[in-house]
């Protein structure tokens, strides 16, 4: 079994299957578009469960994420890794040596290289056009992200009613990221903008929808 992850190949052995190989191809570009769709799709099974929350939560987290990640990716793909890690990259690139195993930055640190990085392409117009609400809405979805992914024993209530607008104030970030950023109109993003406008707007009206009906207690 081989992995391609960047630029590299790992390559690594499991089992032998006596078949026709399958790989499964992606790149942040469709990351960032599949969990879009992922999302807009669970927030139409709200209305029939509210457990599908669990699910969105996951889903959005991982197109911020990687919405960010594309914003910063540039031409070397670098800066959205942990600052160490890219400055031993570009010391193997000049003097040669061993490339180090690429780590992605944390969540809040892409957000500030997003919010205060010359690569971010946002004016102060755009960040303010943005929600007031938007940082403490993402330190919000990431808190709700690792306590999912990192699930101790216990028992767990959530109180959901707050969860349609802090979604909504974090899919605007993406939404501005993936589509409205000068910088990143290139072949790629036109390639995956029809899914991505389809996915947001989907999103944004079923979660509006849900907000409204958690403030009549109709659920």
């Amino acid at each position: 079994m081989q992995m391609h992850l960047g630029r590299r190949c790992i390559a690594f052995s499991i089992w032998h299957i006596h078949m026709n190989e399958i790989w499964f191809r992606t790149n942040e570009h469709e990351e960032a578009t599949a969990a879009l769709e992922a999302f807009a799709e669970w927030a139409e099974k709200l209305e029939g469960d509210v457990s599908y929350w669990r699910w969105i939560i996951l889903a959005l987290h991982s197109s911020v994420q990687c919405s960010m990640v594309v914003a910063l990716r540039g031409t070397d793909g670098l800066l959205p890794l942990r600052d160490k890690v890219a400055e031993k990259w570009l010391a193997a690139l000049k003097n040669g040596g061993n490339f180090p195993v690429e780590k992605l930055d944390s969540f809040f640190n892409l957000y500030k290289k997003v919010h205060l990085g010359e690569q971010s392409n946002l004016t102060e117009m755009q960040w303010a056009a943005l929600p007031k609400t938007l940082k403490e809405s993402l330190a919000g979805l990431n808190s709700l992200r690792n306590r999912f992914v990192h699930f101790p024993p216990m028992k767990w209530s959530i109180e959901v009613s707050g969860l349609p607008r802090l979604c909504v104030d974090c899919l605007q970030l993406v939404e501005y990221l993936l589509l409205r950023k000068s910088a990143d109109l290139n072949w790629r993003n036109f390639e995956y903008r029809e899914r991505r406008e389809h996915a947001i707007s989907l999103a944004k009206h079923r979660l509006l929808a849900v907000e409204k009906r958690y403030a009549l207690g109709d659920m």
